[in-house]
Order: C-alpha cells, then structure tokens, then sequence
C-alpha cells in the first residue's frame, strides 16, 4: 500500500514523496520508522562520476531475477539461468 501511494504521489507531483528516506515497519512493534539515506559520490550507479551507464541488460532478459534450479537435495541459488538448463525458473512474486 505504501509502494503504491508513493507512486501516485509522484505521478501527479503532490505530497512529499520518500525520496532520500527508507521507511521501515515493525509489524510485531507496530512501529514505523524513517531513515534517512545519503547520497554516495562514489556510487557507480549514480555518484559523481558513474561507470554504469547502461542498464539495457536487465530489459532485455527476463532471467535477471532468476533462481537457477538445483540438483536434486539442495537449495536453489539466485542468479541467472542459462538458456536450456532444464526446468523453467522460478520468479519471485509469482
């Protein structure tokens, strides 16, 4: 629900969206708190002199969020799938 209402915040630019903030909820507490986050300059993604630039990688497979199945008594591991490795991959959420 949350996720959702920052969503719409943004979209019709109202409210004070949780840029720069992390909400964390404590359901056993029934407690909410709110950190707020720094920017990292040295951040690859989006600091002062990023070496990401591309992120086209994560559009184009849908195997990024993969979990590689596993041999037969041990846990399944996250990563990607190779191309015909057997059962199709589970995704997270469904």
């Amino acid at each position: 629900m949350v996720q959702a209402t920052e969503t719409v915040k943004l979209l019709l630019g109202k409210g004070d969206p949780l840029i720069g903030r992390l909400l964390t909820y404590d359901a056993l507490g029934m407690r909410f708190r709110e950190v707020r986050l720094r920017r990292d300059p040295k951040c690859p993604l989006c600091g002062e002199h990023p070496t990401i630039r591309d992120l086209s990688l994560h559009r184009e497979t849908s195997d990024a969020c993969a979990i590689e199945p596993a041999p037969e008594g041990e846990r399944a591991t996250a990563g990607a799938v190779a191309a015909g490795a057997g059962a199709p991959a589970a995704r997270a959420g469904g």
